[in-house]
């Protein structure tokens, strides 16, 4: 797959994530990374102190390095802040950090040389992925220990994983066989200095996110029949008047799901109930504000994802900046510090070093503290179905769903344990960015804590899921007492699906694994596939 740097889409890196493909960087980047290296090379042969060039980083930067000494700085610079602990992070995320490294160095603001974007796209491509430990970031300065952990290979050291087995990086990279590089002024900070580390953790619990999204809104429309609930108010005019975009999309894709429902049409009069419960009724409301919200995410972290966020910047020449991958504006005119002294007079590369704070990863903390509710929420409310169900006076349906309450407990547990997951979650969904610790001697006092708030979303995702295994189990149990009416089409679908991996429980026996197997259907996406496959209406609840 060719990248152009600036401008990745979701739907490319939904493929990435999901297949092996190499990858290239197009050759329309070569010129701007080619003239912010001459800059930086400039920089490092002249008499002017610039920062991440000859001098010290963070509380260290007022220490000028010898001209001698500005490769081993950077050399030092990787090795230093190498100092991850806790276990690895999972490879489909490092092999994203890679692309996202890459493809922010390919822009042409970073001052590294085509060789490093060259080394970092020859490990994706030919399988060696770096093992980054999980924990020490705080998702400022950039995510420092982590990314000092992708990067060590390029030197030939660190350890990475390669053909099942981890490895020492410089026997992986023999066998590959690569050569590792020696890196040059800048490059160490250039590598260490980003978010792509917690931009890759929130891109990847985001797509997640989408699949269980879906599966909970098709598990939530079984329920609906299960519980013999109206479709009343999923009809469009209500959702109308309020004009939530989300709301709107989830109500049609409900209204679509329950078409043809046998059950529904058999209880369409003689039903004294004047409105079902909330978890029923405003499905639309709470699914779509939860869409909504992950539509922000989206366009944050794809933001992100085609984002410059090292320190300096290199501006290879004084022209605006173009306008890339969603930015709001172009640069304004006229912000511009001093230019390094001689550079522009000389006729070489003009241009100018400036210092910043793009590494703050608050846009990403905010974006996956936002997902961290949506997954808390969805499955709040699915919780809230599945207590529904098993309770005979709400739902009509038999006690704990099953046919000798008493001599049997049917799903009276399995309920208990959806609870603890959704319980669990609301901890879990605490804001991680409104917490801070000064780091660098309070050179770096405010940071967004990022890499956390997009890591948590991993165990929250897992628990949800499970709890919209534990519905689907739970609605296909309550159909069972329906029958021979059917469901709709779609959910018979779904329904069959189900009961593929676990058949109808008339007597109790152990339900962990028939919960293992409908989650594995869950975190897969074959819950969502079941009905896009049949409905437009789903498809519209991608996200874009």
């Amino acid at each position: 797959m060719n990248i152009q740097p600036g401008f990745l889409t979701l739907t490319q890196l939904r493929q990435i994530h999901a297949g092996s493909e190499p990858l290239t960087i197009d050759p329309s980047a070569t010129a701007g990374i080619r003239a912010s290296a001459q800059l930086v090379q400039q920089a490092a042969q002249g008499g002017a102190a610039v920062y991440g060039v000859n001098t010290g980083f963070g509380k260290l930067a007022n220490q000028r390095i010898a001209q001698t000494d500005l490769n081993t700085l950077q050399l030092n610079l990787l090795r230093s802040h190498a100092v991850g602990v806790g276990e690895p992070m999972p490879e489909r995320v490092v092999r994203l950090v890679l692309l996202l490294k890459a493809a922010s160095l390919a822009r042409g603001f970073s001052g590294v040389r085509e060789c490093v974007i060259d080394l970092l796209l020859a490990l994706y491509n030919h399988g060696l992925t770096p093992v980054i430990p999980c924990q020490g970031s705080v998702g400022a300065s950039g995510d420092l220990a982590p990314l000092a952990h992708l990067c060590l290979p390029l030197i030939g050291e660190g350890e990475v994983f390669y053909r099942g087995e981890r490895l020492p990086a410089a026997a992986a990279l023999q066998q590959a066989p690569l050569a590792p590089i020696q890196l040059s002024a800048k490059e160490g900070l250039a590598l260490i200095n980003g978010t792509q580390v917690s931009t890759a953790l929130a891109l990847d619990a985001l797509l997640a996110t989408e699949r269980l999204f879906e599966a909970a809104v098709i598990s939530g429309a079984v329920t609906l029949d299960a519980a013999r609930g109206s479709d009343g108010p999923f009809d469009p005019r209500i959702h109308a008047v309020r004009g939530q975009p989300g709301q709107i999309a989830c109500a049609a894709a409900y209204r679509a799901l329950m078409v043809g429902s046998e059950i529904r049409r058999s209880h369409l009069e003689g039903d004294d109930r004047v409105q079902d419960p909330y978890c029923l009724r405003c499905q639309p409301q709470v699914m779509g504000a939860c869409l909504d919200q992950m539509r922000y995410a989206s366009q944050v972290l794809m933001r992100e994802a085609n984002a410059v966020t090292d320190n300096p910047l290199v501006f290879a020449s004084t022209q605006e900046v173009a306008v890339q991958a969603g930015a709001v504006e172009p640069a304004l005119p006229g912000h511009r510090s001093r230019p390094l002294e001689g550079e522009v007079a000389t006729g070489h590369v003009g241009g100018e070093l400036l210092s910043g704070g793009n590494f703050h990863a608050e846009p990403v903390a905010l974006a996956a503290d936002a997902l961290a509710v949506v997954i808390a929420e969805i499955g709040a409310i699915t919780e809230r179905r599945i207590a529904m169900l098993v309770d005979t006076v709400v739902s009509r349906l038999p006690a704990f769903l099953t046919p000798e309450p008493g001599l049997n407990s049917g799903f009276m547990i399995v309920h208990v344990t959806a609870a603890a997951l959704a319980s669990e979650n609301k901890s879990l969904a605490h804001p991680a960015s409104v917490d801070s610790l000064p780091t660098s001697a309070n050179q770096e006092d405010h940071v967004s804590m990022a890499t956390f708030a997009a890591r948590r979303l991993q165990p929250m995702l897992r628990n949800t899921e499970y709890i919209v295994a534990i519905e689907l189990l739970t609605a296909a149990q309550g159909i069972e007492f329906l029958r021979p009416l059917k469901s709709a089409s779609v959910l018979e679908g779904v329904l069959q699906l189900v009961r593929s991996v676990s058949p109808a429980m008339m007597r109790d026996r152990s339900l962990a694994p028939d919960i293992g197997a409908v989650h594995q259907l869950v975190a897969q996406g074959r819950i969502g596939l079941a009905g896009e496959a049949q409905i437009t209406e789903l498809t519209a609840l991608r996200l874009v």
